[in-house]
Formats: C-alpha cells, structure tokens, sequence
C-alpha cells in the first residue's frame, strides 16, 4: 500500500517538477526586463518571480530524488519471479491429456485372406 501511494506522489512530483522547470526564465531575460519589460507589474511582484520558482523547484527537486531513494530501497530487497524466458534451454515436457477418451483401435490387425483376382499375374 505505502509502495502504491509513494510512486503516485513520486508521478505528481516529477510532472510538477518539469512544469516548474519549463516556466523559469532564462538568465537572458531579465536583460528585457530592464529597459522596460514591464516586470514591475506581474503576479509576483516587482521582484519577480524567481526566488519563488528557484526555491519551489529546489524543494521539488529534493523530493524527487529522495522519493527516487526510498524506492529504490524498497525495491532493491525484492526477489523477481522466475521468467519463463530465462529457462530457454530447459525443454518442455508435454503432459497428456487425461480427459480426452481413448480411441478405439483395435488390439491386432485383422488380416483377410487374398483372393485370387487381387492377385496380380
């Protein structure tokens, strides 16, 4: 049940994660920003919003790859089923089937007796 629920947060962190990357800017941006990009006017204030998206993507990060460490330790004492692939060398035994009704053959070949137009001259 925890395994279940640690790879869901696990999905939801890394999406938001990759979101949170995509919607930084980049370090050339803010040179816009300075002859009049407008930045005094956003959301986030006149600072802007990178400590937020630095510091969210930070805390993120972190756990991402925590997350990434306790799964991996879970995992790691886990033995897997045997494949069937694994065991190619191994042939197969074929079982009979029991339920199948055996035919009727009969025990000794019944011979008949040639007669004398069968026989070739």
């Amino acid at each position: 049940m925890f395994y279940e629920v640690l790879i869901i947060v696990y999905l939801i962190v890394a999406i938001m994660l990759i979101g949170f990357v995509l919607i930084q800017q980049g370090k050339g941006a803010d040179m816009g920003a300075s002859f009049g990009g407008g930045g005094s006017n956003t959301v986030f204030g006149s600072a802007g919003s990178g400590n937020f998206l630095t510091r969210t993507t930070a805390i993120l990060a972190t756990l991402f790859f925590v997350i990434s460490l306790i799964l991996g330790n879970q995992t790691a004492d886990k033995e897997k089923d045997a494949d069937n692939w694994q065991n190619i060398e191994v042939p197969v035994v074929a079982q009979p089937d029991t339920d199948v009704p055996a035919a009727t053959v009969p025990a000794e070949p019944v011979l008949q007796p040639a007669e004398e137009s069968d026989v070739p001259n």
